[in-house]
């Protein structure tokens, strides 16, 4: 990825201090960093807002996690729901060349392809045919309809580059000493809209870092960024604002998978009914209550029930069963199997470090203490029994929780046959029969007991009052270019 910076921006960004409600806007994101200038595949949170912001695709988000036109300014959808017509903004590349439906095409083709054997290339799997009709006018085609497919293409993969550079809507340029990024929004008439002769009085530049959290709140609190995105769970108690720091802590509504994830299947791990012992002895309820979050929505199914038009199962996977009873039926499969084989009930725990893992881990402890299960935890990348997955959605569908397990990521434990499954909805074209199909899949991959779901992830901002246009979503992605935009 190539960045460079127009001459009118370059002074605006000479510094990248606490804005004050006008001049530049500091934004960090938790993560290591060096995660702001990953390329690839498998983008880091940093890097995903850096691409956002300069790399736009055919349609993008706005703060409230909704599908805006970008690339595309307008499109329609033919009424089986399997084709999507676009039809382009009048806009250039950097280099001033006009953005055609063919590199359109060809740009969208090789995302798709860079991306297969990755859990997004699953998703995009139903792409069938992109053509290029006329000189501003793309179709895409799919096998089968997808409600959600373009918040799937609004997703910072799929942003367009050619010769190195995006088409926007903001530019950038690497500050190699500091490791952060400095942006600024192009100019309307270079995005095929109207000029706006104030248009670099009204336009806020925003400087991007990737920071840990601890040193993302610590420069909050110093004053010294404006907006921190991007927290989770395991550094949620850090998410002070602080009593002179003038801003709120905002908490995502969102979406995906938290929980733990099963990397071996021996010894106590050999059979799913010992699996689901270790699953059912968590009081789901109480789990969270150490963080003081308000409003956490817990989890005991891989899919939630509301992912499905008519939810196939109660919320509570044991509904009716005391967390007493749930236990005495656990310990009883694990008393079971150290008996027979004489060893300890012991299982390796991999969480991300952080003040939120500590209290996680205290709290699954004396989960399983109870059932006669230790717990030994071991730094990430080392070889462990267990998992933490935190993940965001991408779209709402139970597809997509399905595809976070599928075999060829070889991520964690798995179902051939919940796979088998996934890919027949792929061709179906009736809604009832392909929700039965994932309903079906979802079984089949529960009764592997491939995961420990715990609930929904939590992502969570620091925000000044003199930020605008950020609003919380459930996606976890906030865009920049919003931020650099007058409210009126």
């Amino acid at each position: 990825m190539r960045f460079w910076l127009p001459l009118f921006a370059a002074a605006a960004l000479s510094s990248c201090g606490p804005s004050g409600g006008d001049g530049p806007i500091g934004v960090a994101v938790v993560g290591a960093p060096d995660s702001l200038f990953v390329d690839g595949v498998r983008l880091p949170l940093a890097a995903q807002h850096l691409h956002a912001a300069t790399n736009e695709g055919l349609v993008a988000l706005d703060p409230t996690g909704q599908v805006v036109p970008a690339v595309a300014e307008r499109w329609i959808v033919t009424d089986d729901g399997m084709s999507y017509i676009f039809r382009l903004r009048d806009s250039t590349w950097p280099d001033g060349e006009a953005i055609t439906a063919t590199d359109v095409r060809n740009r969208l083709r090789e995302a798709i392809t860079r991306l297969g054997g990755t859990s997004l290339g699953l998703d995009l799997a139903k792409v069938h045919e992109i053509r290029a009709m006329t000189g501003r006018v793309v179709e895409v085609r799919l096998t089968a309809p997808m409600p959600d497919f373009l918040r799937l293409l609004a997703q910072p993969e799929l942003g367009f580059v050619m010769n190195g550079s995006g088409a926007g809507p903001m530019v950038a340029s690497r500050d190699e000493e500091r490791d952060m990024a400095r942006l600024s929004a192009l100019p309307p008439e270079t995005r095929g809209l109207p000029a706006r002769e104030d248009w670099e009085d009204v336009a806020r530049p925003v400087s991007l870092q990737a920071l840990s959290a601890r040193s993302a709140v610590a420069a909050f609190s110093r004053g010294e960024i404006d907006l921190v995105l991007g927290g989770t769970l395991a550094d949620f108690p850090l998410a002070e604002a602080g009593p002179l720091s003038r801003g709120t802590v905002q908490v995502d509504p969102t979406i995906g998978l938290y929980g733990l994830a099963f990397r071996s299947e021996d010894g106590l791990l050999a059979d799913p009914a010992r699996r689901e012992a270790l699953s059912m002895a968590i009081d789901r309820s109480a789990l969270i209550q150490p963080f003081g979050l308000n409003g956490w929505r817990a989890a005991s199914w891989i899919v939630p029930p509301q992912q499905f038009a008519t939810p196939p199962y109660l919320d509570d996977r044991w509904a009716g069963a005391s967390i007493d009873d749930r236990r005495r039926v656990a310990a009883g499969r694990i008393a079971q199997w150290t008996s027979q084989s004489g060893k300890p009930a012991v299982v390796r725990v991999s969480l991300p470090r952080g003040p939120g893992s500590e209290l996680l881990l205290r709290q699954l402890a004396g989960a399983w203490a109870p059932i006669g299960v230790g717990i030994k935890q071991v730094p990430l990348g080392e070889r462990a029994d267990l998992e933490l997955r935190d993940t965001l959605a991408r779209y709402p569908s139970a597809r997509w929780f399905l595809n976070q397990f599928n075999c060829r990521l070889k991520a964690s434990l798995c179902s051939p046959e919940a796979d088998a499954l996934v890919r027949q909805s792929l061709m179906e074209r009736d809604a009832t029969a392909r929700e039965l199909l994932l309903i079906d899949a979802h079984a089949a991959l529960t009764s592997r007991e491939a995961f420990i779901p715990l609930g929904a992830p939590v992502r969570w901002s620091l925000v000044r009052g003199s930020i605008r246009n950020y609003l919380p979503n459930p996606w976890g992605l906030h865009p920049l270019f919003p931020l650099s935009q007058p409210t009126t």
